[in-house]
């Protein structure tokens, strides 16, 4: 059965596969692709460029007047003051595809007056399409999506993304990670945002959280989880989370377990939490410490030595 698909995404469909199509040429000779690194751990190819472009030559053609959101060029393209803004990651996963893992995507989302209303994330590598818009559901291909049912953290599989930024909290991940791995049936680390939160959707994960993400990587993605009948916000609940540089997404069951784990390492935490999540750190890094000094310790003397047992004189 075809999907009766919104025009808007339609068009977002037919920029997507463009972009993927040019993903999985280069992907054939990953080491003839050039490779740049914009900060520490962030990188940024020709492909990353190439296909953004052809997404927003094919949105603009059909839509001149909306505006452009993408990750690489940012607002340059597009018109500044439309109320409709097409947010773009045109390859979620970088690092995973310029190391030859198949774990990226295209990531293409419509808000209008600030609020996501199509979405589009594109594996092109297994050539899966998920399409969502406000009101309508949520697709992969055709089958329709719902989050999984699953009501117990010690049953979920978890999502997550590492830091990996100079300046990124290390520590505070360390004990955020350990909070929920200790509660949960496993976590997971794929490396591509928009993918976490599109599975999330499918209910292939339960939940998924991770700090330091921009716009372009979770719009799409969000509006996938919400109309496969699933919760995203902030580490602290919170609806309006885009912008925050947290993203939170589960079923409901799940998602409020989450924000009782988490919540005290959201931004928006009170100071008697902020105050609890410092002392965990601190726990973390004296221990680092302490290990540190004992590996680079001078060894003890495992042997004895040669006149350990001889008889004295």
């Amino acid at each position: 059965m075809s999907l009766n698909l919104h025009p808007m995404v339609n068009v977002a469909v037919k920029a997507a596969r463009a972009a993927g199509s040019l993903i999985n040429r280069a992907a054939l000779d990953i080491e003839s692709v050039r490779v740049s690194q914009k900060k520490a751990n962030d990188f940024v190819t020709e492909v990353d460029q190439a296909a953004e472009a052809v997404i927003i030559e094919t949105l603009l053609q059909a839509y001149p007047g909306h505006g452009i959101w993408a990750e690489e060029s940012g607002t340059e393209f597009g018109a500044q003051d439309s109320e409709f803004v097409w947010i773009i990651d045109p390859l979620d996963g970088t690092t995973n595809f310029i190391h030859g893992l198949p774990t990226y995507c295209v990531s293409i989302a419509l808000a209008v007056r600030g609020k996501v209303e199509q979405a589009v994330v594109y594996d092109p590598t297994r050539n899966d399409l998920f399409t969502a818009t406000k009101g309508r559901g949520a697709y992969l291909n055709d089958r329709r999506l719902r989050v999984s049912k699953r009501t117990q953290l010690k049953e979920s599989l978890i999502s997550t993304g590492f830091p990996y930024r100079e300046g990124d909290d290390f520590d505070q991940y360390l004990v955020m990670m350990g909070e929920v791995m200790r509660r949960t049936a496993g976590l997971r680390r794929p490396g591509a945002a928009a993918l976490d939160l599109a599975y999330v959707a499918a209910g292939y994960t339960d939940g998924f959280f991770e700090k330091g993400l921009q716009p372009w990587d979770v719009a799409a993605g969000s509006l996938l989880v919400q109309e496969a009948g699933g919760l995203v916000g902030n580490f602290s609940g919170e609806a309006d989370f885009l912008d925050q540089q947290e993203c939170m997404a589960g079923n409901a069951r799940v998602y409020a377990q989450l924000v009782g784990i988490l919540g005290k390492y959201s931004k928006f935490a009170g100071a008697g939490e902020k105050a609890a999540v410092r002392q965990s750190k601190l726990s973390i890094s004296s221990r680092g410490r302490n290990n540190a000094d004992a590996a680079t310790a001078a060894p003890a003397e495992v042997f004895p030595s040669e006149d350990a047992d001889a008889a004295p004189l």
